[in-house]
């Protein structure tokens, strides 16, 4: 019996060793903003965040005032919606969330923000585990949020937005960017209307998952005008030593040439400027 009892406590002592170890809780102190990975599970900090001013996007004053105000009524504990920032490319989508996560961090330190990547949507529900058992507030930000043909982790999303039985955690507010109203590519969905048994069903199950956002923040093209005081803003913010006509004429050649006007070519051509001129861009 003796020699069984200490083959048994040998045997629990390496399967204790072989189990992976439990996962520290994050130290959500440590930073204002985090990058959530899968694999292995963890909370990495961002110590200084890739954003610009508030002040500085230009041409998206209602998005701006809509998101920040939404924000803010969340991080006071209030009733706030997902947001779901959709449309032309380069218009500001991400940089308006981080920005608006900087605006009212400065006035609730307990407002943090957890990027989430494309590819680990499938994670999301641990993910919340963790941020649901602290006393921070978080926002959940996934930037390009779109998904294929044959992908299903649209539905997990759905689930825990609102549908599912927990639903988000009351301390959690998600924020998404897409090129895609729908989060779908329009051949997807007609896809499933040409081959579904019932089409008003298929269609309804693969567009309703941007109806768990109660917020829709569209971004349009911007004309020649706002495309040409996006880069004014730019180029007086960090006194950049060139002359409005020099400006003006430049910046419509940069555009000419990259077939677009965007505040992403504007940002793009005020680096361009400031390298030629021998400038630092400290945002």
């Amino acid at each position: 019996m003796t020699n069984d009892l200490e083959l048994l406590a040998r045997i629990a002592t390496a399967l204790e060793r072989l189990s992976s170890a439990a996962p520290e809780a994050p130290d959500f102190d440590i930073a204002d903003a985090f990058v959530w990975h899968a694999a292995p599970e963890g909370f990495e900090a961002v110590p200084h965040v890739n954003r610009v001013p508030l002040s500085l996007l230009k041409s998206i004053d209602r998005a701006a005032d809509q998101l920040v105000a939404n924000t803010e009524r969340f991080a006071r504990g209030l009733p706030a919606n997902n947001a779901l920032l959709w449309g032309a490319r380069g218009m500001g989508k991400s940089s308006l969330v981080k920005a608006a996560h900087a605006e009212v961090a400065r006035r609730h330190k307990g407002l943090k923000l957890v990027e989430i990547h494309r590819e680990d949507i499938s994670s999301l529900p641990r993910c919340l585990g963790y941020l649901q058992a602290s006393t921070a507030r978080f926002i959940v930000f996934c930037d390009d949020l779109s998904f294929d043909r044959d992908d299903t982790s649209y539905k997990s999303l759905k689930a825990v937005l609102e549908g599912g039985i927990q639903g988000r955690p009351a301390n959690v507010l998600f924020y998404a960017t897409s090129n895609r109203r729908h989060l779908m590519p329009r051949d997807m969905i007609e896809n499933e209307r040409s081959t579904a048994i019932n089409p008003a069903e298929a269609i309804e199950e693969k567009v309703s998952l941007s109806d768990r956002f109660g917020l829709w923040l569209g971004f349009h093209n911007c004309s020649q005008d706002d495309y040409l005081a996006m880069v004014s803003a730019y180029a007086k913010h960090f006194k950049l030593k060139a002359s409005a006509g020099q400006l003006r004429g430049e910046a419509l050649e940069w555009s000419t040439t990259r077939g677009a006007r965007s505040g992403r070519v504007a940002w793009q051509y005020v680096q361009d400027l400031a390298g030629r001129l021998g400038q630092q861009l400290h945002v």
